[in-house]
């Protein structure tokens, strides 16, 4: 059974001290991993400057991201800033990665928002980039949307063979292209396809089993499997100025994804993913539920 692992999403601060001590909180109140997003428009700081930065104010600290936009980047530039960003921090980085989805983003840079199985095969083969670059030797690679000739990085990251990929995956195909190639599958709502939001047919216990068993089947006979786990996007009470309306919320009712209650109610409900289900991995999607979350970090986390 794996430990428990808690993580928390940042998106912004007013300054660099005051982003410095919101990783010094989590880090001193037993959170393992600091994670921010990586979208073009809206009140969020970039990825890599942003993990930097935390993982500098801190020493234990893990730094991630949830998740890296494929699109948004090519592999090979990901791949070095990856290396160069675990080197520095002493292997503190995960680095998660989806297909990039929102349709904001798209449009507001002039990118070209592709339909879902096109992002899912392009992700695919940046998995192999980046693997492969974070190699021992030379690199090429020949696909269908990136080409790689003869190319070796350095530095190379200091968690061998490579820092953990983490996929955010909530449809089918990726899924399991998550469960054969990921180290962490960070299990989410299945996005529309045309970048809109969430779909709202997804969501619920039943939703919420039907991945971890199609995750499962995916994985096979790897060894001990991909470690699980999801956003806490509700605990306790709903906030003032809450991302997420009661609607959504609503449809997330039964899974890890919202704990309502009491605190013995939340830490029961971890508990039971942990326990019965193999999630493990847990991460509170807003700041403003942080309080609350904390004391239940503060109790289930080991050192």
């Amino acid at each position: 059974m794996r430990r428990f692992r808690f993580g928390a999403v940042v998106r912004h601060a007013e300054s660099g001290k005051e982003w410095a001590e919101k990783a010094r909180r989590l880090e001193a109140t037993g959170f393992d991993v600091l994670l921010v997003p990586d979208h073009l428009v809206g009140a969020r700081f970039a990825p890599v400057a942003a993990l930097t930065a935390a993982a500098c104010a801190t020493s234990r600290l893990r730094v991630g991201t949830l998740v890296f936009a494929n699109d948004f980047r090519h592999p090979a530039v990901l791949a070095k800033e990856a290396a160069t960003l675990d080197l520095l921090s002493g292997g503190r980085l995960e680095v998660g990665i989806g297909t990039g989805w929102m349709a904001a983003d798209y449009a507001a840079a002039g990118l070209r928002l592709d339909p879902p199985g096109a992002r899912v095969a392009r992700l695919a083969e940046a998995l192999a980039v980046l693997k492969g670059l974070w190699g021992d030797g030379p690199f090429t690679f020949d696909g269908d949307h990136y080409r790689v000739r003869e190319l070796a990085q350095r530095p190379r990251p200091a968690q061998r063979p490579h820092p953990p990929l983490l996929l955010g995956a909530g449809g089918p195909r990726l899924l399991r292209l998550a469960a054969r190639e990921a180290d962490i599958v960070h299990l989410t709502l299945r996005t529309r396809p045309d970048g809109s939001g969430p779909d709202e047919r997804d969501g619920g216990e039943e939703a919420f089993l039907g991945k971890l068993r199609t995750v499962r089947e995916a994985a096979g006979d790897r060894h001990g499997g991909p470690e699980l786990g999801t956003s806490v996007m509700q605990a306790g009470e709903p906030k003032a100025g809450a991302t997420w309306s009661a609607a959504d919320v609503s449809r997330l009712a039964g899974t890890p994804q919202v704990l309502p209650g009491t605190r013995r109610d939340m830490l029961d409900r971890l508990r039971h993913w942990r326990d019965e289900h193999g999630v493990s991995y847990f991460v509170l999607h807003d700041e403003r539920d942080l309080d609350t979350f904390t004391p239940l970090v503060e109790e289930l986390a080991t050192p």
